[in-house]
């Protein structure tokens, strides 16, 4: 091959562009495999933008918001704490930490498995070639034999609410935490912007979101989002809905944001931060394709097949930058898929149902086929309904107004979905996934024996429900 200007020029089985958690769960296995690897990514160890600035911090964050939400409703349980103080600068060193402690441990696995980490910007030469331009400046020819493009995604923007300002954050500037505003706007109504002000509305901050359409995380079945829904809307300032934002300006008192809605009673209101969360863009500009035969749609995805194999056969992508849903889990699977078909095995990414969780307070969480979605579908189905307000355990929590669904076959009483909304809802889901990926029926759910008294009970219960036998709730037969 023709040297680089660094004079480096070096061969390698497999390259991986982007450490994320796509990226790296499938260098791992294809290293445990016994393959050549090298691990290409600008950050100083693997993790991406989950783990360096996404699900990992957010979460750290949201832990830390429980605990101020809880300690301020244990009053109705006969205790009483003085108003938290809160450190912020240790607050941010001690999501740093976490950050720190899971990324580092991700380094140490890589040196481990002896693959080769480059830190750096890569690019498509050709089907077989990178040119890797290093965080030192320094510029490298990378040949290969199978490439697995894992770039992720970033946060999207709106061009016409484009601000240079510091009073304007993405998903990324509101985890770093500069301060902590007296008010701010959420622009967008989905899991991303409703995690980002559950956390600042504990933190004391005067949290109000505008959504375009006609209900919270559209997505969602509306049962469930309806359940947040109605917790948030006692706790945030305002929630405004079939609402678009026509314009934004940075004024020396915050910036000044005009709404347009028929229910909209202030069309200009002043926050002193604003938060743009309106969903992710895939990055698959600037990589070189044009060098390929790959093409992206028109949202900017990368097309793939069942091994997630791109038009060129050396090629895969995997993660956000080869479709939705944009999940780290989706992305870790699709990985490992790929490394598998790279290896020969006979495999094909088709999961019957990937779990969603929102990580909010209450969590949200489905996985398989949604009621939205079979009423979209004109698909008949039946629902199973276990509402938590029955639930010994959620009494205890003090938490009841949570809710279990069943999406079930009428024919062969097949489990085709299940959504959960309440605490831990996104530990639970874990059971619907693998009842659906199992092609379990109704009764094996009301037939396995689950602990009392735990939340789980509700997806048993939910089954019972279905078959009109539910212990903890009545349900009068119809003549």
């Amino acid at each position: 091959m023709t040297e680089t200007t660094s004079g480096q020029s070096t061969h390698t089985q497999l390259a991986v562009v982007g450490g994320g958690p796509g990226g790296y769960a499938a260098a791992f296995l294809a290293a445990d495999m016994g393959m050549q690897v090298t691990l290409i990514d600008l950050e100083p160890n693997p993790g991406g933008v989950c783990l360096y600035r996404g699900c990992i911090p957010s979460k750290a964050l949201l832990h830390a918001a429980k605990i101020l939400t809880e300690a301020r409703e244990a009053s109705v349980l006969g205790i009483e704490f003085s108003e938290p103080k809160i450190d912020l600068a240790k607050l941010r060193s001690w999501k740093e930490g976490v950050v720190g402690k899971l990324t580092g441990g991700l380094g140490q696995l890589t040196k481990q498995r002896k693959i080769q980490y480059i830190r750096g910007v890569a690019r498509f030469v050709d089907a077989k070639s990178l040119e890797i331009q290093a965080e030192t400046g320094s510029t490298q020819r990378l040949s290969f034999d199978h490439a697995i493009l894992a770039t992720g995604s970033r946060p999207a923007v709106i061009p016409s609410l484009s601000l240079d300002s510091p009073r304007v954050m993405d998903s990324t500037g509101a985890l770093e935490f500069a301060d902590i505003p007296k008010t701010m706007l959420v622009i967008g109504g989905g899991y991303i912007g409703l995690e980002m002000g559950t956390v600042y509305n504990a933190l004391g901050t005067q949290v109000s979101v505008v959504e375009m359409t006609s209900g919270l995380l559209p997505g969602a079945d509306r049962d469930l989002a309806n359940v947040l829904s109605k917790r948030i809307e006692k706790q945030f300032h305002s929630i405004m809905l079939n609402t678009k934002v026509v314009s934004i300006k940075d004024e020396k008192k915050g910036i000044r944001v005009r709404f347009e809605g028929a229910d909209i009673k202030e069309p200009e209101q002043v926050f002193d931060k604003v938060l743009i969360a309106v969903g992710r863009a895939p990055n698959s500009s600037n990589l070189g394709l044009e060098n390929t035969k790959i093409e992206v749609d028109r949202r900017g995805f990368v097309p793939v097949d069942a091994q997630r194999r791109t038009v060129e056969p050396t090629i895969y992508a995997i993660g956000d930058v080869a479709g939705e849903p944009m999940l780290a889990h989706k992305a870790s699977h699709e990985g490992r898929c790929a490394v598998e078909a790279i290896a020969g095995h006979n495999v094909a990414f088709e999961p019957s149902a990937i779990p969603a969780v929102v990580f909010t307070d209450p969590e949200i969480a489905w996985c398989g086929l949604t009621e939205g979605q079979a009423t979209a579908e004109n698909r008949p189905v039946k629902i199973a309904r276990f509402p938590w307000a029955a639930s010994g355990r959620a009494t205890t929590l003090g938490r009841s107004d949570g809710v279990t669904k069943l999406i079930i076959d009428p024919d062969t009483e097949r489990i085709l979905g299940i959504g959960i909304a309440g605490p831990g809802a996104g530990e639970l889901i874990a059971e619907g996934v693998l009842a659906i990926e199992m092609a379990a029926l109704a009764s094996d759910l009301k037939l396995s024996i689950h602990p009392h008294p735990t939340l789980s009970e509700t997806v048993m219960e939910s089954a019972e429900a279905y078959f009109g036998q539910s212990t903890h709730i009545y349900q009068p037969k119809r003549g």
